[in-house]
Order: structure tokens, then C-alpha cells, then sequence
């Protein structure tokens, strides 16, 4: 069986996991919620959207202090390339993403305060003056990209089935 991830890399991956678990699912249906709770599911949504902003940045310094375990010896090349080509595009979406979400909430001229304040209590405060043009940019760069992530976990996690029950090479015990 191939090594394991240190203690710290799996926390750091179950909890972006639960943050991914409540910020993509919001991010999907706020469109269709009525106005009364709307502003809850904002809030909801960009608290966990910077949450997760915050661990993968966390988790990439600690990654480089901390590298990961090597694949197993016995995967092959293209395997391995899709896994590194996945993992890279999940790190680069987390930190990307969140940012995206946060610039398109100024440029709407809805900054995370009062009703969406981060964590429900921390204003943010507004760095830019509403900007319709660029909101829209944003917006649709924002959304693209959180279809991507949900294409990027539905890869990641067929891999992980693949592992465990056709290749039961061990991989999913790596992060458990």
C-alpha cells in the first residue's frame, strides 16, 4: 500500500470537503430562492467561499513545507499525470473561485456586510464603486468555474471508486 498523507493534510482536506459540501450546493441554487431567505444563502455561501479561500492557502503552504506522499509505484504514468493534472486545477480553483466571488460582490455593490457579513458578524468593507460591466465579467467567470470545480470532484471522486473498487490499490486509505 502506498504511504499515507500526514495528519495535517487530512484534516485540511476533510474540512475543505464540508466547506465545498455547503458553498457549491448554495452557490448552485441561489438563483431559484425567493427573496425572504436569499440574503442567508449569500451569506452562507461567501462565508464559505472565503473559508475555503483561507484553507487552500493554508493547506498549499503547508504542502510545500510538507510534500505529499509519492503516487504508488505501480500507477500508471497516465494515471498519475490526470491525478497531479486534477489536484493542481482543484488548488488553482479554490484560490481563484473564492476571489472571483468576492470581486463580483463589490463590483455588484453588495459587499460582504450586514446581511451577507462573513461568518455573519465581519464586515467586509466595499474597495471598489459598483461597476455593472465588470460585475457581469466576473459573474460569468465565477460561474464557469464553479461548474468546472463540479467537474474537476466528480473526476476526483470517480478516481477515488476506481481505486478502492476496481484498482483496491489502497489509494483512498492514503487521506482517511
Amino acid at each position: 500500500m502506498a504511504a499515507a498523507y500526514d495528519g495535517v493534510a487530512k484534516w485540511f482536506h476533510w474540512i475543505t470537503v464540508g466547506l465545498m459540501a455547503v458553498a457549491l450546493p448554495f452557490g448552485f441554487v441561489i438563483k431559484y430562492v425567493k427573496d425572504d431567505p436569499k440574503m442567508a444563502f449569500y451569506a452562507i455561501h461567501e462565508s464559505a467561499g472565503l473559508l475555503i479561500l483561507f484553507v487552500a492557502i493554508a493547506r498549499l503552504l503547508w504542502r510545500l513545507r510538507n510534500p505529499p506522499p509519492p503516487h504508488p509505484a505501480d500507477l500508471p504514468r497516465p494515471m498519475r499525470v490526470a491525478a497531479t493534472a486534477v489536484h493542481h486545477s482543484l488548488y488553482g480553483a479554490m484560490i481563484l473561485q473564492p476571489i472571483l466571488g468576492f470581486l463580483m460582490t463589490n463590483a455588484w455593490g453588495f459587499p460582504m456586510r450586514d446581511a451577507t457579513a462573513f461568518l455573519g458578524v465581519i464586515n467586509q468593507p466595499a474597495f471598489m464603486a459598483q461597476n455593472v460591466p465588470l460585475a457581469e465579467a466576473l459573474q460569468a467567470a465565477h460561474t464557469v468555474l464553479g461548474y468546472g470545480i463540479a467537474l474537476l470532484l466528480v473526476a476526483h471522486v470517480a478516481a477515488v471508486v476506481l481505486h478502492q473498487a476496481v484498482r483496491k490499490d489502497g489509494t483512498l486509505l492514503r487521506m482517511v
